[in-house]
């Protein structure tokens, strides 16, 4: 959909794995926002435990290696899946550079298309600024950087970088945010209200 690879009139849809990337990112994505306001929400000065209960629902009881506070099981967990999100991003920018995407609807006015192609590139700027200025931001915390456990990067504990690199982090998920109720928006009008060819080009049933 954006002006990345070659487009090609030919080609109707993008290629199975692209529309299971796009769809994964895009879950993975959703589920990382919620995350991120579920664990900003968490008192700093719980108390370190053996088991938590996944999310306070009931459902799972998970056993950390060893105690921990609820809050940092779930930074830590926002850490790796989001450095997850950005290895999956990589290599959806690597599938979508070498691979032709199917040319926008000739019924479509240019400025439409255009201004689809714009959104797009925000949305790819935005899958790669969010996690890395969070991965920067927890470089200068005193935490450092882990991926499901395994010490990948020790913390440099230089609060006012941290600081610093923390608002780039909300500033850029809030662009995000509104890029991802734009490209929603922009997806259900041309199911549902225009009904053309664009959503087909995207689904998972072809």
């Amino acid at each position: 959909m954006t002006s990345l690879s070659p487009m090609n009139d030919s080609v109707s849809r993008y290629t199975s794995i692209a529309i299971i990337l796009h769809w994964l990112i895009g879950l993975m994505i959703l589920c990382m926002f919620a995350l991120g306001w579920y664990m900003s929400e968490l008192p700093k000065d719980l108390p370190k435990t053996a088991s938590l209960d996944l999310f306070g629902l009931g459902i799972y009881t998970f056993q950390p290696a060893e105690p921990m506070s609820p809050r940092t099981f779930y930074f830590n967990l926002h850490k790796s899946v989001g450095l997850t999100i950005l290895a999956l991003v990589f290599f959806r920018l690597f599938w979508r550079l070498t691979h032709t995407v199917p040319a926008m609807p000739a019924s479509m006015q240019e400025w439409q298309a255009k201004a689809a192609r714009l959104a797009h590139k925000g949305l790819y700027l935005m899958m790669l600024a969010l996690p890395l200025s969070g991965i920067v931001m927890s470089v200068y915390s005193k935490y450092g950087i882990a991926w499901f456990g395994i010490k990948l990067v020790a913390g440099l504990d230089n609060n006012p970088l941290r600081e610093q690199f923390k608002e780039v982090h909300e500033i850029a998920g809030w662009v995000f945010l509104a890029l991802i109720i734009l490209h929603a928006s922009a997806a259900l009008k041309h199911r549902f209200w225009d009904k053309d060819e664009i959503w087909g080009r995207m689904s998972l049933h072809g």
